[in-house]
């Protein structure tokens, strides 16, 4: 009795470079589809569009809380290596004055054995050891002069520092204070038109939103999906892509009002829609 195998589909791995172009013999069986396809395209592109508004209206704030939150980081790391640079000093200056106490102890020991001398070479060899220690002791008193010297200039740093971070922290909260404002403003909103599009974004197959997602993130408008340009108000348009504004061929003009194909810019790479369709 003869068996019959089943045979399983193989997935094409999703490549994070793929374009509209390399989509469109896959990107749809017929002409519903297709046209169900560039309506949930179009609509997620509206939804992008929407959010990308609100991000709008925070406008530099967020830059500027960034870079005030990496300044205020910077200055408390330059505050703390100040600090750990004095200490640094006050240790050098306590090793420092154990070091007299033990030059003092030994040169007052060799002070001592003069007064029982044999011969003038150990009167002079003694002599010696005592100017070695006076040397030393003047050695570590100099290293508490420069530390102490050092301290204090580290110190003046350290207010010059934390009067400027003291004005930062203020920016830094004045500025978070606005751009929460303004989040809080549009947290419903936002949340909104976010959950609109990732209700769109489930729609589609991962390969075709893999591509829109990379040309959207890749465009400076942030636009992967247009209409004709320009929009005249009253459901005509003109004749160029809205993402490049290169005119389109007559035939393709065609192809797009129909709405039953898919149109890609050969430009840019943007799918072409017609909203009216």
């Amino acid at each position: 009795m003869a068996t019959t195998k089943k045979t399983t589909k193989v997935e094409t791995p999703i490549d994070e470079r793929e374009t509209f172009v390399s989509l469109r013999k896959s990107f749809a069986e017929t002409e519903q589809d297709t046209m169900e396809k560039l309506k949930t395209l179009y609509q997620l592109q509206a939804a992008d569009n929407e959010i990308e508004k609100l991000f709008q209206l925070r406008g530099e704030l967020p830059e500027e809380v960034k870079s005030l939150e990496d300044e205020v980081e910077a200055i408390e790391s330059k505050c703390e290596h100040i600090k750990n640079l004095i200490e640094g000093y006050k240790q050098t200056i306590e090793m420092a004055k154990a070091d007299i106490v033990n030059i003092d102890e030994t040169t007052a020991k060799y002070r001592s054995q003069l007064e029982n001398i044999a011969n003038s070479r150990e009167y002079d060899s003694i002599n010696k050891e005592i100017e070695n220690q006076i040397l030393l002791h003047r050695i570590a008193e100099k290293r508490i002069n420069e530390s102490g010297i050092a301290i204090e200039e580290r110190m003046a740093d350290l207010d010059r520092l934390g009067e400027r971070l003291e004005n930062r922290k203020e920016d830094l909260a004045a500025k978070r204070e606005e751009l929460d404002g303004i989040v809080d403003a549009t947290a419903n909103q936002e949340a909104e038109l976010v959950a609109r599009r990732d209700t769109f974004a489930t729609k589609l197959d991962q390969r075709t939103l893999s591509a829109y997602e990379r040309i959207k993130n890749s465009t400076h408008n942030h636009l992967a999906v247009v209409s004709l340009y320009p929009d005249n108000g009253d459901g005509t348009y003109g004749e160029a892509c809205g993402g490049c504004f290169h005119t389109i061929a007559p035939q393709r003009l065609i192809e797009v009002a129909s709405g039953k194909k898919l149109v890609i810019c050969e430009h840019c790479g943007r799918i072409i829609v017609n909203p009216e369709a």
